[in-house]
C-alpha cells in the first residue's frame, strides 16, 4: 500500500530537522573553542597526549561537518517534496520525502559514532587523571 503524502507530512519533520542542525551547530563551535585551547596548551608545552586529542576532535569535526551536510539536505528535500506534492507530482514528492528519511537516518547514525567517539576521549582523560592520583 503505497499512502498519499500530503503537505503536512514532510513538515512534520521542520522542527526535529531545525533542532539537530542548532545542536550539530552548537557541538561544533564547543569542539572548535577545545581545539583553540588545546593549540594554545601544546605551543606552551608540547604535549604529545594534546596532539592526540586535537587528531580526535578533527576526526568528530569531519563527522559534524558530514552530519551537518545530510542534515541538510534532507532539510532541503523535504521542501523540495513539499513543492512536488503543491505542483502536482506525488511520486517524485515520495521519491524525495524518502531520500530526505534516509539522510536524516544517516546523520543520527554519525552522529551516534560522533558520541561514541567523544566518550572514548573522555575515558582517556579521566584515565590519564587517575593514574596521577595513583603516582
Amino acid at each position: 500500500m503505497n499512502p498519499a503524502l500530503n503537505l503536512t507530512t514532510p513538515a512534520l519533520l521542520f522542527p526535529a530537522i531545525s533542532l539537530l542542525l542548532l545542536a550539530y551547530t552548537n557541538r561544533f563551535l564547543g569542539l572548535a573553542a577545545i581545539i583553540r585551547h588545546l593549540y594554545d596548551d601544546y605551543r606552551k608545552s608540547r604535549d604529545q597526549k594534546i596532539l592526540r586529542q586535537i587528531g580526535n576532535l578533527r576526526t568528530r569535526i569531519a563527522l559534524i561537518k558530514w552530519m551537518q551536510f545530510l542534515g541538510v539536505g534532507s532539510l532541503f528535500l523535504c521542501v523540495v517534496a513539499m513543492f512536488q506534492v503543491y505542483t502536482g507530482w506525488p511520486v517524485l514528492a515520495q521519491l524525495s520525502f524518502g531520500i530526505s528519511l534516509l539522510l536524516m537516518i544517516a546523520s543520527l547514525g554519525i552522529s551516534l559514532a560522533e558520541l561514541v567517539m567523544s566518550s572514548d576521549a573522555l575515558k582517556i582523560l579521566l584515565s590519564d587523571l587517575e593514574a596521577q592520583k595513583e603516582a
